[in-house]
């Protein structure tokens, strides 16, 4: 049973159902939240980033492109999955992702706070958040939490590290295994970098930095073995508890 489990879980009929309701309920949220400081809209940065090839390619028609995309090659990925395995979708399993991705993100900061106190020596300074994003609204941070663990793992985990593990092969001729860790530590610190970068941006400290460079690791590897859903819903659920707290 537990076998048939970590299979089923990280099919694409699982694990991109499993993280439709994030998709659902950013929208949402991005739909009614107030605007940040100066009437902009806040969004995810990672969300912005994916969005703008599509704007750059479609003008004003872009979100709507990107989102129909998104949509539509979620779509063609479950059902050539339910076509190659058809039978019935289990709630079980569904219920399963959910209590695990929940267990995932209750860890997650206690291992990487101690795998960051073993590489620094030291305990955490406070968190050393930007001035713009101190003024923004509880709705709205719960909206980027969300949109972090949706869009930040589909940028950094599954295109940015996938191209970058690919270039490495195709490009320098690297054996895909060399390739992959050295496009997962690269895409690591980029993952790490971003979270400084814009008005709503973090304060830069070593700290937080590689805090966030182990957690792009371990979304990677997480990632490989658990399948997207899995990894989205954990950051996601571990955001939001940061937010809870």
């Amino acid at each position: 049973m537990i076998g048939t489990y970590w299979q089923a879980s990280r099919a694409p009929r699982y694990s991109l159902l499993f993280a439709l309701p994030l998709l659902v309920i950013y929208q949402i949220l991005t739909l009614t939240v107030p605007a940040g400081p100066g009437g902009v809209d806040v969004r995810n940065g990672a969300d912005i980033l994916l969005q703008a090839v599509f704007v750059w390619l479609a003008g004003a028609w872009g979100p709507r492109v990107f989102m129909l995309c998104l949509i539509g090659v979620g779509a063609w990925l479950i059902a050539r999955d339910m076509r190659s395995h058809p039978g019935r979708l289990s709630a079980a399993v569904l219920g399963g992702m959910l209590i695990e991705s929940l267990c995932l993100s209750l860890v997650f900061g206690i291992v990487v706070s101690g795998l960051t106190f073993a590489v620094l020596g030291g305990p955490p300074p406070p968190m050393a958040l930007g001035l713009d994003q101190l003024r923004l609204g509880r709705w709205t941070m719960l909206m980027l939490s969300i949109g972090a663990g949706l869009y930040e793992e589909l940028l950094f985990r599954v295109v940015l590290v996938g191209l970058l593990a690919w270039g490495a092969h195709k490009l320098f001729g690297w054996r895909p295994l060399v390739a992959g860790i050295v496009a997962t530590v690269l895409g690591a610190l980029i993952f790490s970098a971003f979270h400084y970068i814009g008005p709503y941006g973090d304060r830069f400290d070593v700290y937080s930095f590689v805090f966030r460079t182990i957690a792009g690791l371990f979304f990677s590897a997480l990632y490989l073995s658990r399948g997207f859903g899995i990894t989205a819903w954990t950051h996601a659920l571990y955001d939001v508890f940061l937010l809870l707290r």
